[in-house]
């Protein structure tokens, strides 16, 4: 659940608006989730995000205080999109019980982007051998070089990105790097930290298309 950044030189040019009572205009000015102070109104020109159509005034009134169990605002999933007012979706989770302490906003988000509405169930199958994976035609297996699969998880008991503090990082980080001293054989590996790459280990690593410049 997120939104694409408008950090670039196609950020919509927009004026502050005067200041009008019970309001808070969206848009770059917003420093952080602390800066909404009252009602998010986003530019007339860009109300395309699902979080301008769905944080109303009922919504906003009852989440504007509230945190989840971990601890992340309402206002902290919603800053993104005050602030880059061309998203398309324009909220994060912070962690997975905003989905159930602001389900009012999150419900009606998922239900319009995913077509997955509160009453539906998620199935998973992680039987690999059931995948249905018909050989590819010669000439497209031709153009094929290599693949590679990115995977994310998330752990229990630590926020999502938007909620989680450095320490958090690290623990995480000291957590993942054990379980991968575990794997064996053709999963076996060498785990690489971003803050500590010498730069002979990071040309190599762009060279070799595992991590971008």
């Amino acid at each position: 659940m997120g939104c694409s950044s408008s950090k670039d030189s196609h950020a919509p040019k927009i004026v502050k608006p005067a200041a009008v009572a019970g309001q808070t205009p969206c848009g770059p000015w917003l420093k952080s989730a602390e800066d909404l102070t009252d009602f998010p109104v986003w530019p007339a020109d860009y109300q395309q995000s699902l979080t301008c159509k769905f944080v109303t005034k009922e919504v906003w009134e009852e989440y504007k205080d509230k945190k989840d169990d971990c601890g992340v605002s309402f206002k902290t999933c919603i800053i993104s999109g005050a602030q880059n007012v061309d998203s398309g979706i324009g909220c994060y989770a912070g962690s997975h019980s905003s989905y159930k302490t602001f389900n009012k906003f999150f419900d009606q988000v998922i239900d319009a982007y995913h077509k997955h509405p509160p009453t539906a169930n998620h199935t998973s199958n992680m039987n690999a051998s059931e995948l249905q994976c018909p050989p590819l035609p010669e000439d497209e297996q031709a153009m094929i070089v290599s693949t590679r699969i990115r995977v994310g998880r998330n752990l229990a008991g630590y926020p999502l990105a938007p909620g989680i503090s450095n320490e958090q990082r690290n623990e995480i980080m000291t957590k993942v790097v054990e379980a991968c001293k575990t794997f064996e054989g053709d999963l076996a590996g060498t785990f690489y930290s971003l803050n500590s790459l010498s730069k002979k280990e990071r040309d190599q690593l762009i060279a070799d298309h595992f991590l971008f410049k």
